[in-house]
């Protein structure tokens, strides 16, 4: 039997299995609410991750388009990636999956054809975790970019409202610039 059958056979099951090991990621009450909300208004993180999941398990089992596969993985990694979550750690849910299908279909490996398809499988997962990577790290810029626009203008409104900065017709300034008091030595005449 080729494996991509035998996983899309039991799909419901080791999927189940897989959000579990997800949702065993989070903090014990977190993770039964996201466990036993079932309504995806109430709990849009389980929703998203559980048909995320479904969808990318689809993908493994069907084939790999690497379209596909970032519309399926982004909104699960966006999720992960503003939560407390070390970059290893919001990425290697997606190793479970290896775990699960040798804990569930062990004794299937002993044949060598489905073996050897189960390691070009497994290989199909290392790639879904390091395109899960790359979508974690451009997400992880995204918000450090965000935090940082949101500092300097936090900082110079805080200038503005002191009386440091004024309009200067200087183009290389962008029209503003610091003032420094007199008895400090005032540049500006």
């Amino acid at each position: 039997m080729k494996l991509e059958k035998l996983l899309s056979q039991h799909k419901t099951a080791l999927v189940k299995r897989w959000f579990d090991e997800v949702v065993r990621t989070y903090p014990v009450d977190t993770a039964k609410f996201l466990k036993q909300q079932k309504d995806p208004f109430a709990n849009p993180v389980g929703r998203t991750t559980l048909k995320g999941l479904e969808a990318l398990f689809d993908v493994l089992t069907t084939g790999m388009d690497r379209e596909a596969i970032n519309s399926f993985l982004d909104p699960i990694i966006r999720i992960r990636a503003i939560q407390d979550f070390t970059p290893s750690q919001a990425t290697s849910f997606i190793l479970f999956l290896k775990q699960i299908i040798r804990e569930t279909h062990g004794k299937e490996f002993q044949d060598p054809d489905v073996m050897t398809a189960f390691m070009d499988f497994e290989s199909k997962i290392d790639d879904l975790c390091l395109m899960a990577f790359d979508i974690y790290v451009k997400c992880r810029e995204t918000l450090y970019q965000i935090q940082a626009t949101e500092m300097r203008n936090t900082t110079f409104r805080a200038f503005q409202r002191a009386g440091l900065v004024k309009d200067v017709p200087d183009e290389d300034c962008s029209g503003l610039r610091l003032v420094t008091s007199p008895k400090n030595g005032n540049c500006n005449k």
